[in-house]
This record gives structure tokens, C-alpha cells and sequence, in this order.
């Protein structure tokens, strides 16, 4: 009989489906694993626990966490996945942390010196030490490195509002700012705290300015932020008013503007090694040279993060990310007692995400296998967000070739993905990201991103602060489903039939 290709392809998936005794009418009917959902709740709120002293990396919170996964994924039946018999499981990682230890500031109008107090400016390097002197001032509005030239910004230090960014994207954007600016040339920018930001919010959120892996040599760029009283009076008796200046920045054709002023800065850092490590775990397939699949959580969070005399001085990360390695180590028991699969299934647990998603690059530089061998990656992140019955949003659509694929495993299962690709605003912010800047295909599908309104409800209260514990954790329904699609896309992917491997 000659079947046409849809034809062939859903004969193909039906065999798929009963070869793993699943079916949507089965799947459409589950009831609510009870005892799945009691597991991943145990799982977090050890993890979770004061105990573990909020997972900070290079702790000893660190040590309770990797002995506590290591021992779990041990029983389940993985081996280690690090391919290197030196360090088996634990794959070591070195970080360099870089703390403010110096600023210094002058002005000056010409020959003249312009005072301006100490308090009011704070100048930051994430290198060991940073200077710029006598560069010329160069009022850029809102920061828009697109609308200057190389040539406008060479050999100066450009100024930038803060306050109406800080409002429409958040610290994360006024960032983004600054260091495309540092990159089009400027020597150095100078931020004005006009908005609700005040220097001593920029100096605690900048208490340690910057991390990268020890490999990596961390950037030397100079970046100074000034209070809007300290800006007043550096422009008094100059030809601009920093009121004159606001208003000249949400004209429509704003031009870049000389101050006629000049600063020197300086900064200088302390530097820290910290000595973390991935734990790596492998589930081996029948044909391992038929690729990978990759599965990911990360189990740091920020430790001790609040000072006395606050009651609460322990950030838990409950749901960032207890909840996620809770889920990857579930998903593995589920994948170890079932049928063994075509393909190796890795299972990677991250340090160092909240620090930059350093513990994916620096699995991504050295990695256990080559990296072209794995077809798919799944990131898990903050899964126990969303209730049962949320459908999925897929962070990364439309930035692989896995989507018509996830697409039908979401099918099998009775699984509604939301539209569109909304959930990509949050790309970047999670291993994912490291993971495709290494060209491995990596997504993160879960239900939590089906709810967009949810994430940045969390993301606005309990995100990163002490109240992310286990009073948060009420519902895991959601993360049980998530659990359930993990083991079915893991199962899909793994498949040489259902997803043959690309061509590279």
C-alpha cells in the first residue's frame, strides 16, 4: 500500500504511543499524581530549608545540596555523566567574584574643578581596576546607543537618564543600556538616578559587580551613577539645567548634547575565587552515538541575602529553583524505570545561574560529550508556579528546530501550548540562554510560562528575596504535569524513530 507522508508519520507516532503504553485517551484521563506531587514536595522543602542555607555556591549549603542530589540520582539508578573518571559526577567549576572596594570622582569646567560630594557619586568596574581621565561629558538622553557613532562616543563618558527606562523596562533594561553604549565606544557612562533608583539601591545591588569563570577575563568597563542633586550641582553655571536636559531627551529627534564638563573615574574591585561545581548525572541509551538528550536544572540561589536585623535573612529559592531540580530528579526515576531508550539522557544540574548562567557556559566549554551530539535540551525552572490544567508556554520558540516536534508530544498528551511567542521575553534569563549562545538547541516548556501574568507577579513580589519558601509551595499539580511532559518529551526525543538527528 503507498501511504503519503502524513500518512506514514501518524502511523509512526500511534506506534510510538503504544510502544510506550501511553495514549491521549490515558492521558486525558490522569488523575492527579498524588504521590508524584508529594515527592517533588518533600524534595523542596529540604532543599529549601534553612538548613541548606539558600544554595549559595562555594558554601556549605552547597556541599548539603550536591550530596543530596548525588545521593538521589545514585539510588534512581544514573551514572555519572561527566565522561571524566577524575571527577565523577561533580564537575568542577572556578568562578572569579569582583567586589567594589575604591571610587573616586572629579569634575571639572575647564581648568576650574566642580565639587561634588563624595555621597552623591558612586563610580564601578567589573575589572580589578578602571580609569578614565579627563574625558568629555556627552548628555545621550535615554541611553540609545543606536541613534550615535563610534565616533560620537569615543574618548567620552556618556551621560544617561535613568529614571524613564527604570520605569518601562527595569534595572535589567537600564543594564542592557549601558553596556551597549560601553560597546559602541564610550569610554565610560555616567547614569543620573532621576527616577525611584537612589545610589544606595545601586550600591547594594552592586555589592559584588561582577562574576565570571575563571577562564574568562572580566571586563575592565567603568560605569558611575550620580544623584540627581549631585548632577544639579555639577551643571550649575554651565549652559544646561538637568531639568532643561529631561525635557530635551523626550523631544522627538533628540541630539546628543557636549556639557562642556569632564570627569575623571576610577574604580577598583577586591577579587574572591569561588570553587562550585555542576553535578552531572547520565541515563545510557542503546545507540549513544546516535546523540544526547539533555535535561537541566540549577540548584544555587543567593544564600544569606539579607542583613540584621531583618527577621528573615535567608533567600530559600523555593520555587527558583528548588522546584526545578526537585522535577529533574523525578523525571529521571520516572525515565530509569521505564524501557531503556535509543539515545544517552543527561541530566545537568547548574551552579552559578543567578550569577550570570555560568555553571551552563562553563558546561558548554567543557563539556562531557561533543556538543553537536545533543538534538534536544530542556531547561526546568521554576515550575511550581502554575496549577494543573495551565497549558505551556515554550521559552526559545521559534530559536530551534524542536518546536513541531514539542508540538506533538504536546498533542499526545493533551497539552495546549500557549500561542505565540511571549514567553521569549524571558529568554535570556535562564541556562537556556548560555545553552543556544553555544548553538545547542534548548528550550524550556513548562506551564509556569503559560501563565505570563503569574510569572510577573512572582517575579514583582517573592522573586529573589527571603519570601520565595515553602509558604509559596501550595499547589504542585502544574509541576507534576510538567514532570509528566519532560518524561514524554525525553522519551520522544530519545527515539531515533520519532526525532531522527539532524544534520549538522
Amino acid at each position: 500500500m503507498n501511504r503519503g507522508p502524513a500518512a506514514w508519520a501518524a502511523m509512526v507516532a500511534a506506534m510510538y504511543a503504544a510502544a510506550l503504553g501511553a495514549s491521549p485517551v490515558a492521558a486525558a484521563s490522569r488523575a492527579a499524581d498524588k504521590a508524584l506531587e508529594s515527592r517533588l514536595r518533600a524534595h523542596i522543602a529540604i532543599l529549601a530549608s534553612d538548613d541548606f542555607e539558600g544554595r549559595e555556591p562555594g558554601t556549605d549549603g552547597e556541599a548539603k545540596t550536591l550530596r543530596y542530589l548525588g545521593r538521589q540520582w545514585y539510588e534512581i539508578g544514573l551514572v555519572s555523566g561527566t565522561n571524566d573518571p577524575a571527577h565523577e559526577w561533580f564537575a568542577p567549576v572556578t568562578l572569579v567574584a569582583r567586589e567594589p572596594a575604591a571610587s573616586s570622582a572629579l569634575f571639572r569646567r575647564g581648568e576650574r574643578v566642580v565639587g561634588v560630594p563624595g555621597h552623591e557619586v558612586l563610580v564601578l568596574t567589573s575589572g580589578k581596576r578602571s580609569l578614565v581621565r579627563n574625558a568629555p561629558l556627552l548628555f545621550v538622553g535615554k541611553g540609545d546607543a543606536g541613534a550615535l557613532s563610534r565616533n560620537d562616543l569615543a574618548g567620552r563618558i556618556a551621560v544617561m537618564l535613568d529614571g524613564t527606562a527604570s520605569a518601562e523596562g527595569g534595572v535589567e533594561a537600564d543594564g542592557e543600556r549601558q553596556n551597549a553604549l560601553l560597546a559602541a565606544g564610550a569610554s565610560g557612562v555616567l547614569t543620573i538616578l532621576d527616577g525611584p533608583r537612589s545610589l544606595d539601591q545601586v550600591a547594594v545591588r552592586r555589592k559584588r559587580s561582577g562574576y565570571a569563570l575563571a577562564d574568562d577575563t572580566i571586563g575592565g568597563d567603568l560605569e558611575a551613577f550620580i544623584t540627581r542633586a549631585g548632577m544639579e550641582t555639577l551643571l550649575k553655571g554651565g549652559a544646561h539645567s538637568l531639568a532643561e536636559l529631561e525635557r530635551s531627551a523626550l523631544r522627538p529627534g533628540f541630539v546628543h548634547q557636549a556639557l562642556g564638563l569632564s570627569a575623571s573615574l576610577e574604580a577598583t574591585t577586591r577579587e574572591t575565587t569561588i570553587r562550585t561545581h555542576n553535578l552531572i548525572g547520565k541515563l545510557p541509551g542503546r545507540n549513544p552515538d546516535q546523540g544526547a538528550v539533555l535535561l537541566v536544572a540549577h540548584w544555587d540561589h543567593f544564600g544569606r541575602c539579607a542583613e540584621p536585623p531583618a527577621e528573615d535573612q535567608i533567600c530559600n529559592g523555593a520555587i527558583d529553583n528548588a522546584s526545578g531540580v526537585a522535577a529533574l530528579t523525578e523525571i529521571a526515576r520516572r525515565l530509569a524505570r521505564g524501557p531503556r531508550l535509543d539515545r544517552d539522557v543527561y541530566f545537568l544540574a547548574t551552579t552559578a545561574e543567578e550569577l550570570g548562567l555560568l555553571g551552563a557556559h562553563a558546561f558548554a566549554e567543557n563539556p562531557p560529550l561533543p556538543l553537536t551530539q545533543i538534538v534536544a535540551a530542556f531547561n526546568i525552572d521554576s515550575i511550581a508556579l502554575a496549577p494543573r490544567g495551565t497549558p505551556l508556554g515554550i521559552v526559545g520558540r521559534g530559536m530551534t528546530g524542536l518546536d513541531k516536534s514539542i508540538e506533538q508530544v504536546a498533542r499526545r498528551e493533551q497539552r495546549r501550548i500557549l500561542p505565540g511567542n511571549g514567553a521569549n521575553e524571558y529568554v535570556r534569563r535562564q541556562d537556556g540562554w548560555a545553552l543556544l549562545q553555544h548553538d545547542v538547541p534548548a528550550v524550556m516548556v513548562t506551564g509556569t510560562y503559560g501563565d505570563i501574568a503569574r510569572v510577573r507577579a512572582f517575579f514583582d513580589t517573592q522573586y529573589h528575596r527571603p519570601s520565595d519558601d515553602m509558604s509559596l509551595i501550595t499547589d504542585l499539580g502544574g509541576a507534576a504535569q510538567d514532570v509528566d511532559f519532560h518524561v514524554a518529551l525525553a522519551r520522544w526525543f530519545a527515539d531515533t524513530r520519532a526525532f531522527p538527528k539532524p544534520e549538522h
